[in-house]
This record gives C-alpha cells, sequence and structure tokens, in this order.
C-alpha cells in the first residue's frame, strides 16, 4: 500500500518556482531582460504592459514576443527536466 503511495507525492501537484528565482543568465532571455531593464523595464514576462513604453524599440517588439512566447515553454521544460 504504501509503496506506490510514495512515488505520486512529488509529482501530483505541479508547481512552478517563482520566476524571480528562474536562473536566466546564458540564455536569450537575459538578452531581452537586458533591453527591458535598459528602458526601465525589469521584468521580462511583463511584456504585456512592456509594448507600451517601447516607442523605439517598437520595431523589436515582434520578435521580442515570438521570442518569448515560444522561449516561455521551453525554458518551463528545461527547468522541470
Amino acid at each position: 500500500h504504501e509503496h506506490g503511495h510514495g512515488h505520486e507525492h512529488g509529482h501530483s501537484k505541479m508547481e512552478l518556482p517563482d520566476y524571480k528565482k528562474w536562473k536566466i543568465e546564458g540564455t536569450p532571455l537575459e538578452t531581452v531582460q537586458e533591453k527591458l531593464a535598459a528602458r526601465g523595464l525589469r521584468d521580462p514576462w511583463g511584456r504585456n504592459e512592456a509594448w507600451r513604453y517601447m516607442g523605439g524599440f517598437a520595431n523589436n517588439v515582434s520578435f521580442v514576443g515570438a521570442l518569448l512566447k515560444g522561449f516561455k515553454w521551453g525554458f518551463a521544460a528545461f527547468v522541470v527536466a
């Protein structure tokens, strides 16, 4: 009875770590965060709001959005793996 029960414990509830604790150094997200930080925007996940403030950076918004959209799930899979 106990054998299978303890095994499920860690997998039954999936909790993603706080995004602030994720290590992004050396990933594409680091570059994006640096660009946003240069504009005074520290949170790369705030990209939905970020476009309002980007002005001259607007040409890159679609690129950044596409990068983050695909990268978010790949990154989550990377963290879990």
